[in-house]
């Protein structure tokens, strides 16, 4: 039997049309690629790092990288508007040891997370702690609102539905690359720690004991 396909005159209607959409495919992966630069989440395939002498920092076993003090990279210029609407510039945290929570209200790591975040807020913040969030690929701020509402977080998120704030961080750097991520910030305004996972209350409290002794 022929292939009807393969007949003069004739063209394969499939490969046409499977040719033609190569280019479109094409451009919608060239336009998501920093999208999906952020999309390796912990609420789908997370990543994990390892130190080198290039970082300058050490990947820890439990999944939080630190930096030795002298070896700490600058926190980038982030600032934005909040899930309430109001204006938030980071860099008013100078001086105070700052937690910077990636979150997003579909992220079920990001809820299992949240009550040790406001519990270790809480007790903190006399120490000169504070806490802040950045919601991410939640189209809509309400679902974000009712997020904090459920979880009573006693802090603000600056709202960052497309991750554009997260691409701020210098290549390098312990920079938040997963969903939920947690960057830690000294008092210099310098990147500490990060974990690119969900933090229970004694792993982050461990982690900010010694930066909240350092002076």
């Amino acid at each position: 039997m022929s292939d009807w396909s393969a007949l003069p005159g004739r063209t394969n209607r499939r490969t046409t049309r499977r040719r033609a959409a190569v280019p479109v495919r094409r451009a919608v992966l060239a336009t998501g690629a920093a999208a999906a630069a952020l999309a390796l989440t912990a609420c789908g395939s997370g990543g994990t790092s390892g130190g080198s002498a290039d970082t300058k920092f050490v990947a820890g076993t439990g999944g939080i990288d630190t930096a030795e003090r002298g070896d700490r990279q600058p926190l980038p210029a982030i600032t934005g508007t909040t899930i309430d609407g109001k204006k938030l510039d980071l860099s008013d945290y100078q001086g105070k040891v700052l937690v910077l929570n990636v979150w997003g209200s579909w992220c079920p790591p990001c809820r299992a997370e949240m009550p040790h975040l406001v519990k270790v807020a809480k007790d903190t913040k006399a120490d000169g702690v504070e806490f802040v969030g950045i919601n991410t690929r939640d189209s809509s701020k309400p679902p974000a609102q009712k997020f904090e509402k459920e979880f009573a977080v006693p802090y603000p998120s600056l709202y960052d539905p497309m991750g554009k704030l997260m691409l701020r961080f210098p290549a390098g750097s312990l920079n938040p690359k997963a969903i939920p991520s947690t960057v830690i910030v000294d008092r210099e305004g310098r990147i500490a720690a990060r974990a690119l996972k969900a933090l229970g209350e004694d792993e982050l409290r461990k982690t900010l004991e010694p930066l909240i002794a350092e002076k």
